[in-house]
């Protein structure tokens, strides 16, 4: 059997990408400790549609 622990899989998705209205999204896929961060993961990653790093917010 496999352990449960407390690291987790979470989404990161690209605010700026969002909110321009352009077509796509960016998103990662990344892990977090649900115990040491209990609130949402925020990132600075690269967008490759905009080329340029934008703020990436985890989503549910």
């Amino acid at each position: 059997m496999a352990k449960k622990g407390n690291r987790v899989q979470v989404i990161l998705e690209c605010t700026e990408h969002k909110n321009s209205g352009m077509p796509g999204t960016s998103r990662y896929i990344s892990t977090k400790n649900r115990k040491n961060t209990p609130d949402r993961l925020e990132l600075k990653k690269y967008n490759s549609v905009l080329k340029k790093y934008t703020l990436h917010k985890e989503i549910k």
